[in-house]
């Protein structure tokens, strides 16, 4: 059976300091909350039993059931509880009210997808497989933080560049087409799409 494959737009959010509200307690709402957290955003965490972790975390807590309210002034709202009715209302209101909505239990009724990243040195990758498969977003990510670049290495690749940039025309041209051989063997690419 074939699926068709979602078209996702492919981007990294400035939203340090924005508000999130997840809804939900359990595993799942743990995990959004600490990548919320992660990317600098304050997070409110409305469910009415929160999993014991959440106590560690600098997240504000309302333990009760969700509210329409809630999703007011919030920049994302994650709808992540065990009750698909509750998860369906919150990402419908938080859609009326123009928040980007992820939604745990159907992505395809949220806006907003988690892909899976990784991170090395400052170069960050995320991974999405356009469907539900998460096994293989995690495996490729596993595939791709092998062959990021060193902290070392990203800052000789940075000060080539930036010195390539300052030559005369020819050798910018030679310098940085010498970087790109450089870079594209650091990363496994010998030889391959070269130009």
């Amino acid at each position: 059976m074939l699926h068709s494959v979602s078209v996702l737009l492919p981007v990294f959010l400035e939203l340090r300091g924005e508000s999130a509200l997840v809804v939900g307690g359990g595993a799942v709402a743990l995990r959004r909350a600490a990548t919320l957290l992660d990317a600098g955003l304050s997070v409110m965490v409305v469910a009415p039993e929160l999993h014991p972790n959440f106590a560690q975390m600098s997240v504000q807590t309302a333990q009760r059931d969700y509210r329409r309210g809630d999703v007011a002034g919030q920049r994302i709202v994650v709808a992540a509880t065990d009750n698909p009715v509750v998860n369906d209302a919150v990402a419908a209101d938080a859609r009326a009210a123009g928040a980007l909505v992820n939604h745990a239990g159907h992505a395809g009724q949220g806006s907003l997808r988690f892909a899976a990243t990784t991170t090395r040195a400052g170069v960050q990758v995320a991974v999405s497989s356009g469907r539900e498969l998460p096994m293989l977003t995690q495996a490729l990510t596993e595939r791709i933080a092998e062959v990021l670049p060193t902290q070392a290495q990203l800052d000789g690749w940075t000060a080539r560049r930036e010195e390539a940039v300052t030559l005369e025309p020819d050798a910018k041209a030679a310098a940085l087409a010498e970087l790109r051989a450089d870079i594209r063997a650091g990363v496994g690419l010998h030889g391959r799409g070269a130009a």
